[in-house]
C-alpha cells in the first residue's frame, strides 16, 4: 500500500478508535493520524507474531481495517496514559 493509503487507514482507524474509546483526548487530528498509523503498524504485527496471519493484506480488505482498528486502540490507551496524566493549570 502507498503513504496516501496508510494516512488514510490511519485518520479513519484513528477516529475509530476514538468513537470505540469515549473520553478527552490530548491531541489533535494530525495526532489521531499518527496513532492510527502506528495502529495499523502495531496491528498488523501484533497479527503475524500472535495468529501468524498477514493481517495488512490491503486497502480494500477486513484483516486490515481490524487490526488497525484494534492496534490504534492499544496505543491510544498507552498515549492517553502518558499525555493524559499531564494536566494544564490555567
Amino acid at each position: 500500500m502507498g503513504i496516501i493509503a496508510w494516512i488514510l487507514i490511519g485518520l479513519l482507524a484513528g477516529l475509530i478508535a476514538k468513537a470505540l474509546m469515549p473520553g478527552r483526548d490530548p491531541g489533535g487530528i494530525i495526532i489521531t493520524i499518527l496513532i492510527g498509523i502506528a495502529g495499523g503498524l502495531l496491528g498488523g504485527w501484533l497479527g503475524k507474531v500472535i495468529l501468524g496471519v498477514d493481517s495488512i493484506d490491503g486497502f480494500f480488505d477486513l484483516s486490515t481495517w481490524v487490526a488497525a482498528v484494534i492496534g490504534s486502540m492499544i496505543i491510544l490507551g498507552l498515549y492517553r496514559l502518558v499525555a493524559g496524566g499531564r494536566h494544564r493549570h490555567a
